[in-house]
């Protein structure tokens, strides 16, 4: 196994396995701690353990991310990728610097670099500011994320108070100075975190050649676009479904939003979750939503969605997204007898419905946008099914009427 990932989300965790396979990788992703049999990962160039850490706790983020670690090397990976968001979602107690600082020591290594790019998506570094959609990240709308907002956009500053090591900048001049200029620089800095600038995908081939003598890499899914597997791997034929569709949206991002609304403009049919009932009574309103989509005609697409604008998010805590994340979720496992094709919206509403399934093992199948694809997955009780598992901020407008077109 040439790459051995840990991802602080499940969404994160089919972005960069999904960049990975268009590179030729044969790639896998497995679910957090759930026992998976070593034959289904044999001949694989890349696997990645999907955690649900991102808002953990820091002791419970290090713990599971080290664990997970451990189990990769145990698999005979050669090197280790710490994948988070490309927005960089932390607060100042983590969790990214935390976890870095875990698998270095656990490594032994002194260096890695830091490289949340992805311009495919719209994230940019440049002079050490991370930029989306053209805007600084303060600026943008993870300034107003429910769970991490994003009030800096220079790296280094936002780390700094997540980790002891040393934070280095590496500019772009340097990067687009070659890859043995880069490399130099990289051997040259002072050991800890090298944030890299990166505005092209060029840029993140460069990055990726000269840090090819790093056994520990870190970033957002962008990097993996300058990797390059060690042989041909093995391809697996992605499974065929029939069953009925649905799509669940637990993310409260202008993309998902903007999905929702091109849903509705297709004529699909859109049921917002009662986030009162689902607060008072999850049963009931899971229940109440079942029979929604059991009423419909079969070919339909229904969306079951919690925000359709910034207006729906409930400044409770936390309350709110928790109980829509357990309605939704809770949705889409009564349903799966039933529902073989799947797109989830949102990191946190991926966990939560990938962990109600029971699912272990996700097989990567065919890619809809840079960091978005279907998985095969097989459900509690040999229940398989096609599943999306999107992060809130990525995918085309009419994602929902244009993915299932993908599936064979």
């Amino acid at each position: 196994m040439h790459i051995g990932a840990v991802a602080d989300d499940f969404t994160g965790a089919t972005d960069l396995a999904t960049t990975l396979t268009t590179r030729g990788f044969s790639a896998a992703v497995v679910i957090e701690d759930r026992p998976v049999d070593p034959v289904l990962l044999e001949g694989l160039d890349a696997v990645v353990v999907a955690l649900k850490t991102r808002t953990a706790p820091v002791a419970q983020a290090v713990a599971e991310s080290e664990a997970a670690i451990d189990r990769l090397l145990g698999w005979g990976a050669e090197r280790l990728y710490v994948k988070y968001c490309s927005t960089f979602d932390s607060t100042d107690e983590g969790n990214i610097g935390p976890v870095l600082d875990a698998a270095a020591a656990r490594l032994g290594v002194d260096r890695t670099v830091v490289v949340p790019a992805f311009p495919a998506n719209g994230r940019t570094v440049e002079g050490g500011l991370l930029f989306v959609n053209g805007q600084l990240l303060e600026q943008s709308p993870m300034r107003q994320h429910p769970l991490t907002p994003m009030t800096r956009s220079r790296l280094a500053e936002l780390l700094t108070p997540q980790t002891r090591a040393a934070l280095s900048e590496i500019p772009l001049a340097t990067v687009r100075s070659g890859v043995e200029a880069l490399r130099a620089a990289i051997a040259a800095a002072p050991a800890g975190y090298l944030v890299v600038d990166a505005v092209d995908d060029d840029d993140l081939r460069t990055i990726a050649a000269a840090s090819a003598d790093l056994r520990l890499l870190s970033g957002g899914a962008g990097l993996a676009i300058g990797l390059t597997p060690a042989s041909s791997g093995r391809a697996d034929a992605f499974p065929r479904f029939a069953g009925r569709r649905l799509v669940v949206c637990g993310s409260a991002s202008a993309a998902t939003r903007g999905q929702v609304a091109d849903a509705r403009e297709q004529g699909h049919p859109l049921r917002k979750v009662d986030v009162a009932s689902a607060l008072a009574d999850p049963a009931a309103e899971v229940a109440a939503l079942a029979a929604w989509v059991r009423g419909l005609d079969a070919d339909a697409v229904p969306v079951v969605y919690s925000v359709g604008e910034l207006a729906d998010v409930t400044a409770d805590g936390g309350a709110s997204a928790e109980a829509v994340e357990l309605v939704l979720s809770t949705l889409v496992a009564t349903l799966a007898g039933e529902v073989d094709r799947v797109i989830v919206a949102g990191g946190e509403t991926s966990g939560a419905v990938v962990k109600a399934l029971g699912v272990d093992l996700l097989r990567i199948g065919p890619q809809l946008a840079p960091g978005v694809c279907w998985s095969a997955a097989v459900a509690e009780g040999g229940r398989e099914l096609a599943i999306v598992l999107k992060s809130g901020n990525f995918g085309a407008v009419d994602l929902f009427s244009s993915a299932w077109e993908q599936l064979p």
